[in-house]
C-alpha cells in the first residue's frame, strides 16, 4: 500500500494517485475544479463531537487519536480505502492547518495498522 496525506491547498501532483478528500466539511476557498478530487469520502471523517473535543489542540491529541481509532474500527469505509491503496497510490486530502496534528495522519496510520502515535 502507498498512502500519503496532503493539504487541499498544496499543489496537485501526478504522483498523488487517487485523491480522496477525508474532511466532513468542504474546505473554504477551494472550488471543486481546483481540488482535483477523485472522491469525497466525508463519512470517514471524525464525528462532529470528536472533532469539536479535539479542536486541534496538542493537549487533546492522544485522546483524539484513541477516539478516532475507535470510530474507524466501526467504519465500513475503511475497507474501501484499503482496497484503493492496494490497487494504486492513495492521497488522503485534508484542510487542517497543522500537518502533524490532523485526522488524515491518524487515518493514514490506522490504514497501515500502526499504533497510536505519541
Amino acid at each position: 500500500m502507498q498512502i500519503e496525506i496532503k493539504r487541499i491547498y498544496d499543489p496537485v501532483d501526478e504522483s498523488d494517485g487517487m485523491r480522496v478528500l477525508v474532511d466532513r466539511l468542504w474546505p473554504r476557498g477551494i472550488s471543486k475544479e481546483q481540488a482535483h478530487l477523485d472522491l469525497w469520502l466525508k463519512e470517514i471523517a471524525p464525528s462532529n463531537a470528536l472533532r469539536k473535543q479535539f479542536c486541534h489542540q496538542a493537549e487533546h491529541w492522544q485522546s483524539f487519536q484513541k477516539g478516532y481509532y475507535q470510530e474507524l474500527g466501526e467504519n465500513p469505509h475503511v475497507d474501501e480505502l484499503k482496497q484503493i491503496a492496494t490497487e494504486q497510490p492513495l492521497t488522503l486530502i485534508y484542510a487542517a492547518k497543522d500537518p502533524e496534528l490532523n485526522h488524515a495522519l491518524v487515518l493514514k496510520n490506522y490504514l497501515y495498522g500502526k499504533e497510536i502515535q505519541s
